[in-house]
């Protein structure tokens, strides 16, 4: 068989979080396009649904919509149960969910700095453990939590102490989860994306401004595409990546080497 087919993804199942709309979107296409029936997990429940349904006529693969908070375990369990229910399996589980807020530090409350640390790092860890849960169980299974470049840098001119704090987070977590599951067939990556020119990025009335800024600043001249983590994310899922655990992808257009 060739490498092209042992990319495929024919037949796995999959969920994403914050899978609506932006990056999650992205990589719930390309997982779709690739074979795998797909959750599309977001608390945007009709924006779910619209790209579930925009996924399927485009790729035939089932696609199903969840409403999640990725911060309360009872949806967590929720949404693993309809996975389960629907599907008889998981296979692969993309912990993509997260906000950002820029306020100064010496500005932002503590409700502020929680509620940023509650979606980003431990929605990620309620996530990604339920789907360990059910993996483990199974011998094999592949998780991939969306991280940052804010983990390995601080982002400039935004103030952004919360979120860069909970993407360094992440990645610790990812490291550490692959450790303990090394042995048992599960394996945890993480992806760190630079400035991504999303939808919300490049409609929001404070990030807007900060554009010109960033590209002047990037190697490349420009901010990276939704569709540019696509490949990674279908190799993370697959099978082709099998000793590939512990590692976190940087894929930033080279902003944070400098």
């Amino acid at each position: 068989m060739g490498i092209m087919e042992r990319m495929r993804l024919d037949g796995k199942v999959s969920f994403v979080t914050g899978g609506a709309r932006g990056i999650g979107k992205a990589i719930a296409m390309a997982i779709a396009e690739a074979g795998s029936h797909v959750a599309i997990v977001d608390v945007d429940i009709e924006e779910a649904k619209k790209t579930a349904e925009e996924i399927t006529d485009l790729t035939g693969v089932t696609t199903i919509a969840i409403k999640t908070d990725v911060t309360d375990q009872a949806d967590v369990d929720y949404m693993i149960d309809t996975i389960l229910d629907k599907f008889g399996k998981l296979d692969v589980a993309f912990c993509n969910a997260g906000i950002c807020m820029n306020i100064p530090a010496e500005e932002m409350t503590v409700t502020e700095f929680k509620k940023v640390i509650d979606i980003n790092l431990t929605g990620v860890f309620l996530t990604s453990q339920a789907a360990a849960k059910v993996m483990l169980k199974a011998g094999k299974g592949s998780i991939i939590n969306t991280a940052s470049m804010s983990g390995h840098i601080v982002n400039v001119p935004q103030p952004q102490c919360s979120y860069n704090a909970s993407k360094a987070g992440v990645i610790q977590l990812t490291k550490s989860m692959a450790i303990e599951f090394a042995k048992r067939g599960v394996r945890v990556n993480s992806i760190s994306p630079g400035y991504i020119g999303t939808e919300l990025t490049l409609n929001s009335p404070s990030l807007k401004p900060l554009i010109a800024k960033w590209n002047d600043m990037a190697p490349l001249g420009r901010m990276g595409r939704p569709d540019e983590l696509q490949a990674i994310a279908v190799y993370l899922a697959g099978d082709t990546s099998d000793f590939t655990t512990g590692s976190d992808f940087v894929i930033d257009g080279a902003f944070s080497c400098f």
